[in-house]
């Protein structure tokens, strides 16, 4: 496994934690380009009471207004796969790379991702899995909320 993609989502699992600490969804994200972190977020639902302040759209947030073309120079890291609304921004701004801590807890759309042309790269990890199966049986309800259901 990419030693630069383990230390990346490593921070993105810093930010899940912080989201934890604080009361959320442990849920992280950080936005890299050129091998440094431009933007980073967490799941901010419960915290910021927001219907979309999930992980991905904190970080595309908090890394501020960027030209089309920088966005298409990144790679977004994200502790879980990307729903439906954070796919649709990943899409919106050309995002090429998505790396994903897992995909057990929830799978976002992505097949639809790959066909459209983003590259999608699970590293399968038991700290992401684990810290969102312990979430999700401490709290289901609110884990229901966070995706829709």
């Amino acid at each position: 496994m990419n030693t630069k993609h383990i230390r990346f989502m490593r921070e993105a699992l810093k930010e899940a934690k912080k989201g934890l600490r604080e009361g959320g969804i442990p849920i992280g994200a950080v936005l890299v380009k050129g091998g440094k972190i431009i933007g980073r977020g967490h799941n901010r639902r419960v915290q910021k009471k927001s219907a979309i302040l999930h992980a991905e759209m904190d970080c595309l947030e908090n890394a501020g207004r960027l030209k089309a073309k920088d966005y298409r120079k990144c790679v977004i890291y994200s502790t879980l796969s990307p729903c439906e609304m954070c796919t649709g921004a990943i899409l919106l701004y050309k995002i090429p790379v998505v790396v994903i801590g897992e995909n057990e807890t929830f799978k976002g759309p992505e097949k639809y991702s790959k066909k459209q042309g983003v590259k999608l790269l699970n590293l399968d990890t038991t700290e992401c899995k684990k810290l969102m199966r312990d979430f999700i049986k401490a709290k289901p309800a609110l884990w229901n909320e966070d995706i829709g259901e």
